[in-house]
């Protein structure tokens, strides 16, 4: 791994550990800056809504274990940080879902996140993605849409 896909995953997975801090609330723009990818080839190359589902069932127990990062998901709904990014990849990557999460930078204003938070979440999303066996192509489109937000994430 590079550490420019490094770099981008981390963006995804700081992105997604917000999601479970917001209340389902209507928006402009559903993923919170980012329109998704025109086209369902790589909805379907991470093998639709269930592979999506699968791989957001492997990355939060993840994430929640991960000595780095585990204190950031203590007292989080997670069934629901589980639905949340469930719902966000989907309709990232051009499928038939819709994701009503809050306004990124307003989600993680307050969490004091670090490029080291950053990178640990990156690591666990892209094994869980490995997991799952989508593409190393299919990551990318993902992350490309999802890595400038990176910059209203981390905060510290």
């Amino acid at each position: 791994m590079t550490r420019l896909h490094t770099v981008a995953l981390a963006a995804i997975a700081t992105l997604m550990a917000g999601t479970a801090l917001a209340e389902p609330q209507p928006m402009a723009n559903p993923a919170a800056g980012a329109e998704p990818i025109v086209g369902d080839a790589t909805y379907k190359a991470f093998h639709e809504k269930e592979g999506i589902s699968r791989i957001m069932a492997d990355f939060v127990p993840r994430i929640t274990t991960d000595p780095r990062i585990k204190a950031r998901f203590e007292g989080v709904n997670l069934i629901r940080l589980q639905l949340m990014l469930t719902n966000q990849v989907c309709y990232l990557t051009g499928g038939p879902c819709e994701y009503g999460g809050r306004d990124m930078k307003e989600v993680h204003a307050s969490l004091g996140l670090t490029n080291l938070d950053f990178n640990a979440l990156a690591e666990d999303l892209q094994l869980s993605m490995d997991k799952e066996g989508v593409p190393f192509a299919a990551q990318n489109q993902l992350v490309a849409k999802l890595a400038p937000m990176q910059r209203v994430i981390v905060t510290k």
